[in-house]
C-alpha cells in the first residue's frame, strides 16, 4: 500500500508467519502493495519463527513473526458460506504508516468496547481504512477550532460504530476526546457516549444512531455548503469550499429515510457530498441476504449519483484513495463509494459474523486478533508515529484556517456589505437588531383569517430581513402557505435561492432541515407539512430536540376542522403527543398577533439557542382576540378576557378553540376569565431554567399562580380526542 506521506516505520522482515488458516481452500485476489499474495490451506496450519529486529516505534509483529492478516469471508453464495468461513492471510514484508494507523484505530475500538463490556467493535474494525484516509489525508479541519466555518464535515451514519469516530478525533488531537475519555466509553457522564452526540463532544457534527438519519443529515450539510458558497463566494475568494463525507452501513441503506434524502441529493446534484457505503453484509440478525438483496449501487445511480466501488476495502488503501479522487473530480453529482469490508476484520473467530456486530470481542478474542494483525501493543497503547501522522495533517488544517482568515480580511475590504452580513449571520450567528419589527400586527377590528395565512405574512416578512432564513414544504407549499416571494427555488442551478422543494418526503425533509441548523453557519431552517403528517417525520423531530437543532417545523390544518378531507387528515392525538417530546416547544397560535409572537419565539430560539419549535396553524378563519400581542404570546399564556376574581377560568385554550371559549364566556353567568395558552412549554418553564439556557424571559411563579389560581376551577379546551370517561370534566 504505497502512501504519499513519508514512511516513518522501520521495515520488519518476517522470518515466518504465525497464523491459523481455516478450510476450505481458496485463492484470493492479489494483495495490495507491500503485502504478499493471499494464501490459503485446506486444513489449519500454524508456523512461527524468530523475528528479526525492528527499529524503535515500528510495529513488532507477533512472537518474532511479522504477520498482517486480511480476514474476510468469501461468499459466492452467501447462504452456503455462513458455515464455511475462509480466513485469508497476508504476510507483511514491511510495516508502513498506513497499516500502523489503521490498526491503531481498530484496537482503540476493540479495547474501549471490551472495557465497557458493551458496544459495537465490528464496524470500526472494517471501516478503519476509510476513517484513516479521511482524517489523516483528505479532510480539512482544525482541532483547535472545531466550528471553523470552512471545515470539512464528517458524519458517521452508522452511529453504533462510534468508536471509529472517537478514535479518529482522539488521534487527530481534539481536546474533546482524550485517551481517558476513550477508556470511559459508554459510561455515565462521559464524552464518549454509546452513539455520537454533537452537543456532548466537539468534533461531532450531528447526533446519529437511528440508522439512515446520518446520511440524510449529510445531505443537509452539503446543501448548506452549496447555498452559502453560491451566496458569498467571489472569484479568488471562496469563503465556503468544503466537502461533506459520511459513512453509512447496510442498515442505513435499508431505512426509508435514506431513500428520501438521497433521492433529493441526487436531484440537487450536490457534488461535494461523498458517501461511503460500508458494504459488510452483516446486521444483527445475521447475513443481510436474509432480507436485503437489492443492488444499492443501481439504486443510487437511479437517484442521479456517481457510484464507485472498492472491492477490497480491508487492505487496499490505494483503491480507496483513488475512489476519493474520482469522487472529487465529479462536481455535478454526489458520489457513493461502495466499499466491500469485513465486519470485525482481523478477528479469527468472529469476523464476518453478527458476533462482531453488537458485543465485545472479549479478552481472548482480542488477544487472538492482536496476533492475527501483528499488533504487539497493549490495551489503549498507540505508537508515537500514529499520533505524528494524524497531528501533522491536523496542523495542515490549522494552517489552512490561517490562510482562510487572511483571505477573509481581503474579502472584507473588497466586499464590505457581504462581509458584514457573513460575519453577523454565519460567523457570529446573531440576529440583526430590531429584526422583529418586521412582524405584522393586527387589532380585534381587523378581519379574521386562518392562522396559516397569518403565518404566510410572517414568513414573508422575515424572509425580507433575514437572508439566512430558508426552507420549504413537502409538496404542500400552496396549502401550507410557506413559499417566500422574495427568493426563487433552491435547485441544482440556483443554489443561492432559498425556497427548498423537498417533494413528498417528510422524514427526509426533517433530517435535512436539522442539518441546516447543525451546520453551525447561522442558517435558520424551516420545513412544512400538514400537522397530521408530522407522524411521518416524528423521528427527525425527536432528534431535533435531542441534538439541539434549531429547526422550525411549520404545520397547518391543525385540527378536525380540515373538514371534508376526513379522518386520515385530522390530527386528533397529534399535538398532545408532540408536547411529550422533551425540549420541543409546541406553539399553537389563536390569531394574527399570536402567530407573529410564535415566529419571533421560533426564530430567536433557532438562531440564539439552536433549539426546535413546532407550530400548528389553522385552515379555517379565526377572529383576532382582545389583549393578544407578540409580548403576551412570549409569556406562553395570558388573559384574553380579564376578570379580577374569576369563579371559572375557561380554557386554558389554544389555537382556534380560544375564540370558541370567548363566545362561551359571553353566554355564561358569573365571573369568567378566558386564558389563551399558545404554548404550555413556554408558560410552565421555570424562571431559573429559562434564565440560564434561553434568551427569552420566562414568567415568574407569581405570574403563573395569579393567572391560574389553584383554588379556581379551570377547563382546558382543545380539539383533540374525546374521552370515553366524561367524568374528568367534573360538573363543568
Amino acid at each position: 500500500m504505497p502512501t504519499t506521506r513519508a514512511q516513518r516505520a522501520t521495515a520488519a522482515v518476517a522470518a515466518g508467519a504465525a497464523a491459523t488458516v481455516l478450510a476450505p481452500a481458496f485463492v484470493g485476489p492479489a494483495a495490495p502493495t507491500k503485502l504478499n499474495a493471499v494464501t490459503s490451506a485446506p486444513a489449519p496450519v500454524a508456523a512461527s519463527a524468530p523475528a528479526s529486529g525492528v527499529g524503535a516505534g515500528a510495529s513488532i509483529l507477533g512472537a518474532g513473526a511479522a504477520a498482517l492478516a486480511a480476514t474476510a469471508a468469501v461468499r459466492p453464495n452467501k447462504r452456503c458460506a455462513k458455515k464455511d468461513k475462509v480466513v485469508r492471510l497476508a504476510t507483511a514484508t514491511e510495516v508502513d504508516v498506513d497499516t500502523e494507523c489503521i490498526n491503531a484505530i481498530r484496537f482503540l475500538a476493540v479495547d474501549a468496547v471490551n472495557k465497557a463490556n458493551s458496544g459495537h467493535p465490528g464496524a470500526p474494525m472494517g471501516q478503519a481504512p476509510i476513517g484513516y484516509l479521511l482524517f489523516a489525508e483528505e479532510m480539512q479541519y482544525n482541532p483547535e477550532d472545531p466550528k471553523w466555518v470552512n471545515r470539512d464535515r464528517f458524519v458517521l451514519s452508522s452511529g453504533h460504530g462510534c468508536m471509529l469516530q472517537y478514535s479518529l478525533l482522539h488521534l487527530a488531537g481534539y481536546d474533546s476526546v482524550s485517551i481517558d475519555d476513550i477508556k470511559q466509553f459508554r459510561q455515565w457522564g462521559s464524552k464518549t457516549p454509546g452513539h455520537p452526540e454533537n452537543f456532548e463532544t466537539d468534533g461531532i457534527e450531528v447526533t446519529t444512531g437511528p440508522l439512515g438519519m446520518g446520511i440524510s443529515n449529510a445531505v443537509g450539510l452539503a446543501a448548506a455548503e452549496a447555498h452559502l458558497a453560491a451566496v458569498y463566494n467571489k472569484p479568488g475568494m471562496e469563503l465556503i469550499d468544503h466537502y461533506t463525507y459520511t459513512i453509512a452501513g447496510d442498515g442505513c441503506m435499508q431505512e426509508g429515510i435514506s431513500h428520501e434524502a438521497c433521492a433529493y441529493a441526487g436531484h440537487l446534484g450536490l457534488g461535494k457530498l461523498i458517501a461511503f457505503y460500508d458494504d459488510n453484509g452483516i446486521t444483527i440478525d445475521g447475513h443481510t441476504d436474509l432480507s436485503f438483496t437489492e443492488d444499492v449501487g443501481k439504486r443510487f445511480e437511479a437517484y442521479g449519483w456517481q457510484v464507485l466501488e472498492v472491492s477490497e476495502g480491508n487492505t487496499d488503501v490505494d483503491a480507496i484513495r483513488k475512489a476519493i479522487k474520482e469522487a472529487k473530480a465529479c462536481t455535478d453529482k454526489p458520489t457513493l463509494i461502495k466499499v466491500k469490508t469485513t465486519i470485525g476484520f482481523g478477528s479469527p473467530n468472529k469476523a464476518d459474523s453478527h458476533d462482531a456486530h453488537g458485543a465485545p470481542l472479549g479478552a481472548d478474542e482480542a488477544e487472538a486478533t492482536r496476533k492475527q494483525l501483528g499488533w504487539n501493543y497493549g490495551e489503549f497503547e498507540v505508537p508515537d508515529q500514529v499520533y505524528d501522522t494524524f497531528r501533522k495533517h491536523a496542523k495542515a488544517g490549522s494552517e489552512k484556517q490561517a490562510a482562510w482568515n487572511k483571505m477573509f480580511k481581503e474579502y472584507q475590504e473588497k466586499e464590505p456589505e457581504l462581509a458584514a452580513q457573513f460575519k453577523r449571520a454565519v460567523m457570529d450567528r446573531k440576529l440583526p437588531e430590531n429584526w422583529a419589527d418586521c412582524l405584522p400586527k393586527v387589532t380585534p377590528e381587523d378581519k379574521g383569517k386562518a392562522t396559516r395565512l397569518h403565518s404566510q405574512d410572517c414568513l414573508n416578512a422575515i424572509a425580507n430581513v433575514l437572508p439566512e432564513f430558508m426552507g420549504g414544504s413537502a409538496d404542500l407549499a400552496p396549502s401550507n402557505m410557506t413559499l417566500m416571494k422574495c427568493t426563487g427555488d433552491f435547485l441544482k442551478d440556483s443554489y443561492s435561492e432559498r425556497n427548498m422543494r423537498f417533494g413528498i418526503r417528510e422524514f427526509g425533509m426533517g433530517a435535512v432541515s436539522n442539518a441546516l441548523s447543525l451546520d453551525k453557519t447561522g442558517i435558520i431552517p424551516y420545513c412544512a407539512t400538514f400537522t397530521i403528517f408530522t407522524d411521518y417525520m416524528r423521528g427527525a423531530i425527536r432528534i431535533a430536540a435531542l441534538s439541539q437543532a434549531g429547526s422550525i417545523f411549520v404545520t397547518t390544518h391543525d385540527s378536525i376542522a380540515v373538514g371534508e378531507d376526513g379522518p386520515t387528515h385530522q390530527p386528533i392525538e397529534t399535538l398532545p403527543s408532540l408536547r411529550l417530546i422533551p425540549d420541543l416547544t409546541v406553539m399553537r397560535p389563536a390569531d394574527g398577533n399570536e402567530t407573529a409572537g410564535a415566529y419571533k419565539y421560533a426564530v430567536e430560539r433557532s438562531k440564539n439557542e439552536s433549539r426546535p419549535t413546532m407550530m400548528a396553524f389553522s385552515r379555517q378563519a379565526v377572529d383576532n382576540l382582545p389583549n393578544s400581542s407578540i409580548e403576551n404570546t412570549m409569556k406562553g399564556a395570558y388573559e384574553v378576557i380579564e376578570c379580577e376574581k374569576p369563579e371559572l377560568i375557561l380554557t386554558i385554550g389554544t389555537g382556534s378553540e380560544v375564540g370558541l371559549c370567548v363566545d362561551a364566556a359571553k353566554k355564561l353567568d358569573g365571573q369568567v376569565r378566558v386564558v389563551s395558552m399558545p404554548s404550555c412549554e413556554v408558560f410552565r418553564a421555570s424562571w431559573l431554567w429559562w434564565a440560564v439556557v434561553d434568551s427569552h424571559v420566562a414568567q415568574p411563579d407569581s405570574y403563573k399562580s395569579k393567572l391560574l389560581p389553584a383554588d379556581v376551577p379551570k377547563m382546558s379546551v382543545e380539539a383533540e380526542a374525546e374521552p370515553e370517561d366524561r367524568s374528568i370534566f367534573g360538573n363543568w
